[in-house]
């Protein structure tokens, strides 16, 4: 059976997932549920960059402790934050195999939008899920790291009393028509 991979994302309604310097703080006035608990639970492992990882350590506590998971990265002098985190220097779509040899089906891409943009570029991402944050950062870190056109077909939209929208897209394989 083969894998799905699900870009599950905050961004800003500007685009962006971060700010400049890699930032979340924008973030805390909407810190609530809005559908991770379920999300979470549907999800075998995790796919992440070097500095959504970084970010993860800096935080403290490994947020995913029961999850495998495979931070892409080229360096080797990264903390192992728990048993099941492997840091490797290989293709996403090696990653994927690997995770998927390790019984994973539904793998979060946790970020971030470098990562997100390869991935989507390399035919490999499944699905997107975004929550819009209403609010306009002006600058930071891309939603996709990569300028790309790809269609999506929208499998279903959900709004919040928070002010956030929450959209569930298909990533369609063929390339749209010019």
């Amino acid at each position: 059976m083969p894998v799905t991979l699900i870009y599950y994302v905050t961004a800003s309604l500007d685009g962006y997932i971060a700010r400049p310097d890699g930032s979340i703080d924008w973030l805390l006035p909407f810190v609530d549920d809005h559908g991770y608990n379920n999300y979470y639970a549907s999800i075998d492992g995790l796919l992440m960059g070097r500095a959504t990882y970084q970010q993860c350590l800096d935080e403290g506590d490994w947020p995913y402790p029961d999850k495998p998971t495979i931070v892409l990265t080229r360096a080797n002098h990264l903390p192992r934050a728990a048993p099941q985190v492997e840091q490797l220097h290989c293709s996403p779509a090696d990653a994927l195999k690997r995770l998927q040899a390790q019984g994973c089906q539904r793998i979060w891409l946790v970020g971030g939008g470098s990562l997100a943009g390869n991935c989507l570029a390399a035919g490999l991402l499944d699905e997107v899920v975004i929550s819009i944050i209403p609010l306009l950062l002006g600058a930071g870190i891309p939603l996709f790291g990569i300028g790309i056109e790809r269609p999506l077909h929208l499998l279903e939209m959900r709004s919040f009393p928070s002010g956030i929208v929450q959209m569930h897209y298909q990533v369609l394989k063929e390339t749209a028509s010019p």
